[in-house]
């Protein structure tokens, strides 16, 4: 994951982010996307991930024939990410960089971001930058398909705490969201098993999101150049509802 204030995020929390993902149906979630590439004719070919974190989609999509490129700001879960290819033999290209500033050395068929990762981006500007540089990177008509998390979601997390207790590591979490920005914020206290004496170490973060009006999505998109073509309520076809609490959006590259 990937975004305006994660240079310092996950740095701790790479160590057991898989374990405390491991509730996330990626196989679903990879056949959901690659449903929506198949139906705008992405079957093969170069695709570019941004903010792939630990490469777990990254990996998916891999091996369902893509020609993977995965771009993430946090050296500590591109370190993971690359551990996975030496396990698994996929040919992906892992790049350290800030989506707000990413390069590559041509284009791609395609550009997909899931897990919130454009949630990171807390600024509209940084957002357009963001969209600018995905429009220059797509092939004429190329797609761009990223999810979000929806203002809903984050109103009914509200202040609130989620805890969790694991023998590998345990973990607090300290979640507000200021409706007026649409900022959520939450604290990260991480305990990790240290020794044999029964000891923790301690690990604080502080993650920051923010929820955007689709309307805003969209006039961001077209601003960047690009023909926003749908948004969908996560995982189905049908349009994003009131309480949709995940989004996904699919725009098209249309001029640079």
């Amino acid at each position: 994951m990937c975004g305006n204030n994660e240079t310092e995020s996950y740095k701790s929390f790479a160590q057991v982010y898989d374990l405390f993902m491991n509730n996330v149906p990626y196989e679903e979630w990879s056949s959901y996307l690659t449903d929506l590439l198949t139906e705008y004719d992405v079957r093969e070919g170069l695709i570019l991930e941004l903010g792939c974190g630990t490469g777990s989609m990254t990996e998916l999509l891999a091996k369902k024939g893509y020609d993977m490129i995965g771009v993430d700001n946090s050296g500590d879960m591109l370190e993971i990410a690359m551990d996975k290819r030496v396990s698994s033999g996929y040919d992906i290209l892992y790049l350290l960089q800030d989506m707000r500033e990413f390069e590559l050395y041509g284009t791609v068929k395609a550009v997909v971001s899931v897990c919130d990762s454009m949630n990171y981006i807390l600024e509209e500007e940084e957002l357009l930058q963001v969209f600018r540089l995905v429009n220059n990177y797509l092939d004429p008509g190329g797609y761009f398909i990223f999810d979000l998390n929806t203002i809903y979601k984050y109103k009914q997390i509200g202040d609130s705490t989620i805890a969790e207790n694991r023998e590998e590591a345990s973990f607090i979490w300290d979640n507000y969201f200021d409706e007026e920005s649409c900022v959520n914020e939450y604290e990260l206290a991480i305990f990790i098993p240290e020794g044999q004496q029964g000891l923790y170490r301690k690990y604080e973060e502080i993650h920051e999101q923010r929820g955007y009006r689709l309307e805003t999505i969209q006039g961001l998109l077209e601003k960047a150049g690009m023909k926003f073509i749908t948004a969908y309520d996560a995982f189905t076809h049908q349009g994003v509802r009131d309480d949709s609490e995940r989004i996904y959006v699919i725009a098209q590259e249309s001029g640079k």
